[in-house]
């Protein structure tokens, strides 16, 4: 069985709340999962009035914790909270780091058109890292890394008005972990209520004939599916573009 390595690809710590149970889903399969939050979430107001560095440091031992309570590998960069833009530099930058991690397959924000999922920062951090994948194919942006040029398919969240096709994720034998990462975050900043968490996994698994489900938008696999995990995901049939190039004399 080969190892997967799956890129969760965020804007501000908590934003893995949505995903959590099949981030553990990867990890009880035996592979690898990068979680990397392009900022650390320093303009919430869940402190109080501490000043926006004091915020910073304790918004990422928050995301280290969480990653730890998920069992996956936690990253962060130095994007500015509330003002990250999808702009080529941002997206080399992230480029380069799929350079050195080699995913095989990428979880991040997609299109979305209701409060919370239409954040800018979502928006824009879900363009920036799937424009990314695209970029790190190409030697003579991401030198001197050699270029990632393997098949990434991606996976964003899903807004209720989503028309993309839909990959589900039974979560069941995960609800214990989903329900303790919810707790610390709910906890720390308010966010990720456990009641809301349980309602919205029981609503998702009862259209999958599941108890507890996630579901997502696939963008480059075939869809319409109920699994235990992303990865390895079945590709699009049909034409598609190739992996590789073709080095010429």
């Amino acid at each position: 069985m080969s190892r997967e390595t799956l890129l969760v690809g965020l804007a501000h710590p908590d934003d893995e709340v949505g995903m959590a149970g099949t981030i553990l889903a990867q990890i009880a399969r035996g592979d690898r999962v990068v979680i990397v939050w392009l900022s650390r979430g320093e303009m919430t107001e869940a402190f109080g009035p501490l000043d926006l560095q004091s915020v910073a440091a304790r918004r990422t031992g928050q995301g280290l914790r969480a990653a730890e309570i998920l069992g996956a590998e936690g990253r962060f960069l130095d994007f500015p909270d509330t003002r990250i833009e999808a702009t080529r530099d941002a997206a080399t930058e992230v480029a380069r780091l799929i350079c050195e991690i080699k995913p095989t397959g990428l979880l991040t924000w997609g299109d979305a058109w209701v409060r919370g999922m239409r954040h800018p920062d979502h928006q824009a951090a879900g363009q920036i890292f799937r424009d990314a994948t695209l970029l790190a194919r190409i030697a003579k942006l991401v030198a001197p890394l050699a270029p990632h040029r393997e098949n990434i398919p991606v996976f964003t969240l899903r807004d209720v008005h989503s028309p993309l096709p839909t990959a589900a994720i039974d979560v069941t034998p995960h609800r214990e972990k989903i329900a303790e990462l919810a707790r610390f975050y709910f906890t720390g900043v308010g966010f990720g209520d456990p009641e809301w968490m349980e309602n919205r996994l029981l609503e998702i698994g009862s259209r999958w004939g599941a108890l507890y489900a996630e579901e997502f938008d696939a963008w480059e696999t075939d869809a319409g599916r109920l699994t235990t995990t992303l990865l390895p995901a079945p590709p699009l049939a049909g034409q598609v573009h190739p992996t590789r190039q073709k080095t010429l004399p």
